[in-house]
């Protein structure tokens, strides 16, 4: 099993706009985004400096990502 990496909030974004996800709206700390294409997921990022890893793995598992898929989509 891959070990989870150390991410903050904005640079999960980032990695998850490389996979049809945009920045629908904000609302205090918490980013909600929006797939425009079928399934069209929703989900809630914290802007935080650090994401703790049982909140990563809970976004990871909503997105439908694996570690390694993350892992490959922050590298590129």
């Amino acid at each position: 099993m891959t070990k989870l990496p150390v991410v903050s909030g904005r640079r999960l974004v980032a990695a998850l706009a490389a996979m049809g996800y945009r920045l629908d709206r904000q609302r205090g700390s918490h980013m909600m985004l929006r797939q425009d294409d079928p399934p069209f997921r929703r989900l809630t990022v914290p802007d935080h400096a650090e994401l703790p890893k049982g909140t990563l793995r809970a976004i990871l598992r909503e997105a439908g990502l694996t570690v390694d898929e993350l892992l490959g989509l922050l590298q590129g």
